[in-house]
């Protein structure tokens, strides 16, 4: 335990925990080793309205304010257009400064008060200083760069439209029917939500971690495939000539990731002791016609058993933590909270049936025989042996396979008199990582059932597939959809996006999936830890590993790695230089290449092609 006098506080400090004695009043006070923050919405996007008008809206920027006695920083806050009448444009409180420099002088004011007898403390709390500077910038790409944050003044977004529907209709505030699983900020507004009384209702705005794309789609046969030519990277945008007498459609995604073992990829994996698993995300699909609201329900989570995948090699292999015996609690635990929820639950495993990965099929099967509910079914899919040679087409075998399952499953229908017929159970997809294979299995099934809907209610003719622009921009929704959950797990976008964007597996797709594998690689290895520890701290959960010393890790390797860096560049230079002469003819010019390496691991060294 160490003690440390400031000028208004003595502190008693032992790891995390800190204890402070006030001088002036002797009030004692916990207080936590990292100083407090108070986060605004400083910038926001209108995502979409939903049925019965609700606006639903996106984070873009946020502000960071030090909760301290220090002068609080500049701020890059609009005018006041009330009481800045004359100012025909808002123009910004200060210049506007880039984001390295407002972190500089938001970190000027979190700087410990605390004196340091010796150049050890101040080495010390220079080392938490940049930390924290560390921290906050990991906060702050989390909510500007990302884009995975969400909410509604009006419509609750944590809860699907079969629950809202469902659920007591009394007055009690938005915030009180939550679903607590979605409820992302529920620990950051705590003091809030403690407080108990009505006029604090007016404050508390819950926020759910995902993704949300709403569109509207008109059902037109007349258009062709060579009408859409634009870039399947955004949607094309709304025509403005499309006649009347064509069918419209509101089409919504609403993916939810649950706060209950938040985090990155290799830091989060399998159950915890509660029975919550890593990477969970609700993602409903909701489509809407006339006064018709019809809601399709899936989710993902990792594998429930006790798994991890430890070291810093590219994919490493993935290993039990606990026995089957010591496991089956905790899976149970799991699966009972499923069907409390949804009733029934279909499991699509998509683990390879061989190879490294298949201790965690195994594993996953054993418990699932183990459990023996009625209410529970299991399906295994190899994904990548069904799929070999980029033929992700095959998909439709899985998707045949389980039509009439699909069918049993039904949907949720409501209008304006209530429910006409609820989902009956629940698809729970999955891969290792719940990000790529099972995205492009999700939207499959999906489009199944939005195909079965739409002919329902009459807005498609019984035996015609869905339009051609239609079909482009729900792709493109769910492709989205897989980025921004792919994002937020492993730091880059989905693999296999191109599929899911295009309904097409290309050569590019193959290359830009390697550079998302290769980022993935880079990023477990040093800036995962980072915004791990935010997201804790966001959650209220202690901070376990020793940031510190990735801390000190990564200053060698950002070192190490320039060296490298230009000793690679000279040889790629010489390289190019050898090749040039040997494959180019004296009258052709060099313009630019690609380097691509063949990386059979059969092979004792890498052959350049």
């Amino acid at each position: 335990m160490e003690l440390f006098q400031a000028k208004d506080h003595y502190i008693l400090q032992q790891g995390e925990r800190a204890l402070w004695c006030s001088r002036r009043d002797g009030g004692l006070q916990l207080r936590p080793d990292l100083p407090w923050w108070l986060i605004l919405i400083r910038q926001k996007a209108l995502v979409g309205k939903l049925p019965g008008d609700h606006e639903v809206c996106k984070v873009t920027k946020i502000a960071v304010l030090s909760l301290s006695e220090m002068e609080p920083q500049d701020l890059e806050l609009e005018l006041c257009k009330k009481h800045h009448f004359g100012i025909n444009k808002p123009e910004k409180i200060i210049p506007s400064p880039d984001d390295s420099k407002f972190l500089l002088k938001t970190f000027t004011h979190i700087k410990s008060n605390v004196s340091a007898p010796n150049k050890k403390k101040v080495k010390e709390s220079k080392e938490k200083e940049k930390l924290e500077r560390r921290l906050l910038e990991e906060l702050l790409k989390m909510f500007m760069d990302s884009e995975s944050f969400y909410y509604s003044l009006t419509y609750d977004l944590t809860n699907s439209v079969q629950r809202q529907s469902t659920g007591e209709r009394d007055g009690r505030p938005l915030w009180q029917k939550v679903d607590d699983r979605f409820f992302w900020n529920k620990y950051m507004i705590q003091d809030l939500t403690e407080i108990g009384t009505p006029d604090v209702d007016f404050w508390i705005i819950p926020m759910i971690q995902g993704f949300v794309q709403i569109e509207e789609l008109v059902v037109n046969y007349t258009e062709s495939s060579d009408d859409e030519k634009s870039s399947p990277e955004t949607p094309p945008q709304e025509s403005t000539c499309v006649d009347d007498i064509h069918p419209r459609f509101l089409v919504a995604l609403i993916s939810r990731r649950s706060r209950h073992r938040a985090g990155m990829r290799y830091k989060r994996r399998g159950v915890d002791k509660n029975g919550n698993v890593a990477n969970y995300v609700e993602t409903e699909q909701l489509i809407h016609v006339h006064n018709h609201t019809l809601s399709f329900v899936q989710t993902r989570g990792s594998v429930p058993v006790f798994w991890s995948q430890v070291g810093y090699r590219y994919n490493p292999r993935p290993r039990l933590d606990r026995s089957e015996k010591e496991t089956v609690a905790y899976f149970c635990a799991h699966f009972e909270e499923q069907l409390n929820i949804y009733k029934k639950q279909v499991i699509i495993n998509l683990v390879d049936q061989a190879g490294r990965e298949k201790i965690i099929g195994d594993a996953y099967l054993k418990q699932v025989l183990l459990f023996n509910n009625s209410h529970l079914t299991y399906v295994s899919f190899d994904f990548h042996e069904h799929c070999r040679g980029m033929k992700f087409e095959n998909v439709q075998t899985l998707t045949d396979a389980i039509y009439d399952i699909i069918l049993d499953m039904k949907w949720c229908w409501v209008d304006e008199a209530g429910v006409i017929c609820k989902q009956e159970g629940i698809f729970r997809v999955n891969c290792m990582d719940c990000l790529d294979r099972t995205n492009v299995v999700q939207a499959a099934i999906a489009r199944v059932v939005m195909e079965q809907q739409l002919k329902k209610l009459g807005v498609m003719p019984p035996e015609q597939p869905l339009p051609v622009k239609c079909n482009r921009i729900y792709q493109i929704m769910w492709a989205n959809n897989g980025d921004s959950i792919s994002r937020q797990y492993a730091g880059t976008a989905a693999l296999k996006g191109d599929f899911t964007r295009t309904g097409e597996r290309k050569l590019a797709g193959v290359m830009k999936d390697g550079v998302n594998s290769a980022n993935r690689y880079y990023l477990n290895r040093f800036k995962d830890a980072y915004r791990q520890a935010v997201i804790d701290l966001m959650q209220g959960i202690p901070v376990t590993e020793d940031l510190y010393s990735i801390f000190t890790k990564e200053k060698e390797h950002e070192a190490l790695h320039k060296e490298n860096q230009r000793s690679h560049q000279e040889l790629i230079s010489q390289l190019l230089q050898s090749y040039m002469k040997l494959l180019l003819p004296d009258d052709e010019k060099f313009h630019g290449g690609w380097a691509l390496i063949d990386c059979d691991p059969s092979e004792y060294c890498y052959v350049w092609i």
